[in-house]
C-alpha cells in the first residue's frame, strides 16, 4: 500500500508538470528572484575578503563574478543583480543547502565528506596548510610546536590534518580553536598562541594585507594538501555544469594567468607547478 501511494504520487506530479528536479534549480530560482547570491568569508585574503571599502573581493570572488556572468548570458538577463552574503567556516555548508546563497567562494578544500552536504566544482587552486609566526619567535616545522600553542580556525580541513600531523610528530603541542582567521592571527600578535595554522596561500594574504607585515614568518613547509574548489548544491547538475564550463574556459584562453597575478602576484613571482598542471588539466574542451 505504501509503495502504491509513493507511485501515485510521484505519476501525479508528473502529470501535474512538477519535476523533482525543479526543487533544486539554481537558475530557476535566480531567474525568479534575479538575484544571484554569493557566500563569501570575510577574512580569507587573498581568495575571498573584505577591501578597504568593504567591498568582497579575492581570487575566488573574482570566479565567482565570473560564473554570474555567464548566469546572465544563459538567462538573457543583464540586470540580475549580484548579492554577497557572508558566512562562517561553521554555518557555509549550511547556507548552501537551507538556500540562502547560490554558490560559496572563498577557501574551501573539496573532500568526500563534505560532498555529502553539497556538490563541488572542479578545482578552482591547490595549496596546503602550513603556520604563521612572528619572526622573533619563527616556527618553521611541526616539530618545533614541541611544549606551545598554535591557533586554528573551528570546522576546517585545517584542523583535522593539524591534529593528525602533530599526533604523527608525537607533539605535545595545545591546539587553541578560534572562530576566526583574523581571531587567529590577533592571537599570534598577542602572545596568547606560538602560531596560527591555515592554508598557506591564506597565511601569505593575511600577513601582507596586516598593517605591520614585517614582523610574520611563515613556514615554506607544507603538511597537507588542500584542494580548493566552489561549492554548490547538490543534485544541481545544470548550475554545476554552467561553473565548470567557465573555470574551463579561463583556463582554455590562459586569462587564469592574469587572475591568478592578479592576486597572487604580490606575495609570490613563481606559480607553483602543482597549480599549473592543475589548470592545464581542467581545461577542458567544449
Amino acid at each position: 500500500m505504501k509503495h502504491l501511494f509513493v507511485t501515485i504520487t510521484v505519476f501525479s506530479m508528473l502529470f501535474s508538470g512538477i519535476s523533482l528536479a525543479d526543487t533544486s534549480s539554481t537558475l530557476k530560482s535566480i531567474k525568479k528572484s534575479e538575484t544571484f547570491r554569493i557566500g563569501y568569508r570575510k577574512n580569507e585574503p587573498p581568495m575571498s575578503f573584505l577591501n578597504k571599502d568593504n567591498q568582497p573581493v579575492g581570487y575566488s570572488i573574482e570566479l565567482c563574478v565570473r560564473i554570474a556572468a555567464e548566469v546572465k548570458r544563459k538567462l538573457k538577463n543583464p540586470n540580475i543583480a549580484i548579492k554577497y552574503v557572508p558566512v562562517t567556516a561553521s554555518n557555509r555548508f549550511k547556507a548552501l543547502e537551507n538556500n540562502s546563497i547560490d554558490i560559496l567562494c572563498g577557501s574551501t578544500t573539496k573532500t568526500h565528506s563534505r560532498a555529502e552536504l553539497v556538490d563541488f566544482t572542479q578545482l578552482s587552486f591547490i595549496t596546503g596548510a602550513s603556520l604563521l609566526s612572528l619572526k622573533s619567535s619563527e616556527i618553521n616545522s611541526i616539530s618545533d610546536l614541541q611544549d606551545k600553542k598554535v591557533a586554528v580556525v573551528k570546522d576546517t580541513t585545517t584542523i583535522k590534518t593539524l591534529t593528525k600531523a602533530l599526533k604523527s610528530a608525537k607533539s605535545n603541542a595545545k591546539v587553541i580553536s578560534v572562530k576566526s582567521a583574523a581571531e587567529g592571527m590577533n592571537a599570534v600578535v598577542k602572545g596568547k598562541v606560538d602560531a596560527f595554522s591555515s592554508d598557506q596561500v591564506v597565511l601569505i594574504g593575511l600577513a601582507t594585507t596586516h598593517e605591520n607585515p614585517k614582523q610574520f614568518a611563515i613556514a615554506k613547509k607544507l603538511f597537507s594538501y588542500e584542494p580548493f574548489a566552489l561549492a554548490v548544491r547538490q543534485n544541481d547538475s545544470e548550475f554545476r555544469l554552467l561553473a565548470d564550463r567557465v573555470l574551463s574556459e579561463l583556463n582554455r584562453n590562459g586569462k587564469i594567468i592574469s587572475i591568478y597575478s592578479r592576486w597572487f602576484g604580490q606575495f609570490t613571482k613563481e606559480m607553483p607547478s602543482l597549480l599549473e598542471a592543475m589548470y592545464l588539466i581542467n581545461s577542458t574542451a567544449e
